[in-house]
């Protein structure tokens, strides 16, 4: 199946009819890729390249959250990182560390590059022990060409590499997601705007629960912490009306911003509210101060 396992198994496991495009172009991946020629009713053959996709810039705010992540991931972590600058930032500053490892439901071109430097090398992980293990993969054409026949990567679908249960098999997790606004009772969106949809739901609750049953694990929600152009906090007293809550308050460890690190877990309503205004954008504190106090009595 290539770079691309997650939902195929199940599709291929219960259509009616299996067409299978032959690419020559397509990586050969390890893991649970493998499809026999008898379960296919159809084969085209086609060569060419993959889809790449580039890197995203990485500005002075995706820089300073990344550093922020970082300072919560020790030696031997295994981690679950997705797509976009936020991660990346993530990645380049971990090149001071040693045997990482990663299950995750996707990666990109930056676990390439601290595979090749050493830093992950899987040797800390509980599962798959030396092994990256993902459900697909985007990147560049020199990702493609690193993942063909690489006996270091595993491919599975999402019903494995997201299992909860799965994940928290690993030790010191550090899952690492984003989303669009949290409110101050840590309520936390990564699929809409107010009622308009931005997103499916992918593995974010997958993985911040999985890092939960993690010995040692943690979970992240990173984000800047403001939009359009700073106008917008992402930090709001209440979430949009008709918002999907995709993360619940009870499952929210840390936010990060920016500005700094808040810690969700274990704290009361009031002591989130205060954690989440601290990491909030300096323009926007007073006014989520002032709903603060409205909605929560004893907030001071």
């Amino acid at each position: 199946m290539g770079v691309s396992c997650d939902y195929t198994r199940a599709a291929i496991d219960h259509a009616q009819k299996v067409v299978g495009i032959i690419n020559k172009q397509m990586p050969y991946l390890y893991g649970d890729t493998r499809v026999p020629v008898s379960r296919l009713d159809y084969i085209i053959e086609i060569d060419a390249p993959l889809v790449t996709v580039p890197q995203a810039p990485i500005g002075e705010v995706e820089a300073t959250i990344g550093k922020y992540c970082a300072s919560l991931i020790g030696d031997g972590a295994t981690l679950q990182l997705g797509i976009g600058a936020i991660p990346d930032a993530v990645l380049n500053n971990l090149e001071d560390r040693k045997d990482l490892g990663i299950h995750t439901e996707m990666f990109t071109d930056g676990v390439m590059r601290l595979m090749k430097s050493g830093v992950i090398n899987g040797k800390a992980k509980t599962l798959h022990k030396g092994k990256v293990v993902s459900a697909f993969t985007f990147g560049s054409q020199e990702l493609y060409k690193f993942l063909d026949h690489n006996p270091d990567v595993e491919m599975y679908p999402v019903d494995y590499t997201n299992d909860p249960f799965i994940i928290g098999q690993h030790d010191n997790v550090v899952s690492i997601n984003s989303c669009i606004e949290i409110d101050l009772y840590g309520q936390v969106t990564a699929e809409s705007i107010g009622y308009s949809l931005f997103s499916g739901s992918g593995g974010q609750v997958d993985f911040v629960r999985g890092a939960k049953r993690s010995k040692g694990g943690v979970s992240i929600i990173a984000m800047p912490a403001t939009a359009k152009e700073g106008t917008v906090s992402r930090i709001v007293p209440t979430l949009k009306p008709g918002s999907i809550v995709t993360t619940g308050r009870n499952e929210v460890d840390y936010i990060i911003t920016e500005f700094g690190i808040a810690r969700m877990r274990g704290r009361t309503m009031s002591e989130r509210a205060k954690a989440l205004i601290s990491i909030a954008h300096p323009d926007f504190r007073a006014e989520l101060e002032e709903a603060a106090r409205k909605m929560i009595g004893y907030f001071k």
